[in-house]
């Protein structure tokens, strides 16, 4: 049931880092949202955008675990209230790991931990594949796919 991706990016740690955690990187990469955190661990977080609830719609929220810049970000993630009335329940762990590879980056995605019957891991699977390109692509040439979203 662990979704795992792997993605190999031309750019620097540093630079896919500033995609995965800026206002600027968060928005164009993962469908209009930012991220709300003070990324310290123990912390809350949750990713915030236009939504069944309007612009602040809480699409996923959870607590950080790992922050280490340039290398690791693990979060606890529930989906928002918008979705499912028992979102507390549901939880699954997510983990993005960076590492250098020559002047590139490999990033590994891996969504584990998942509570049983969560009934986000068939969206979850659709979802990361296209949000981990549009990561790429944007940091890569500073452009994000088009996928036909407003």
């Amino acid at each position: 049931m662990d979704l795992r991706f792997d993605y190999y990016i031309g750019a620097r740690p540093e630079q896919v880092w500033h995609v995965l955690t800026s206002d600027e990187g968060v928005k164009s990469t993962f469908f209009g949202c930012t991220i709300r955190s003070t990324f310290q661990v123990g912390d809350e977080m949750a990713y915030v955008g236009p939504g069944k609830d309007g612009d602040d719609t809480v699409h996923v929220y959870g607590k950080i675990l790992q922050f280490e810049p340039h290398h690791i970000f693990s979060f606890t993630e529930h989906p928002g209230p918008a979705y499912y009335e028992n979102h507390a329940e549901l939880q699954s762990r997510v983990t993005i790991t960076l590492e250098p590879v020559g002047g590139s980056t490999k990033l590994t995605l891996i969504q584990d931990q998942w509570t049983e019957n969560h009934p986000s891991h068939v969206s979850a699977s659709n979802n990361w594949p296209m949000m981990l390109s549009s990561i790429k692509t944007y940091a890569e040439t500073g452009k994000t796919l088009d996928f036909g979203y407003e």
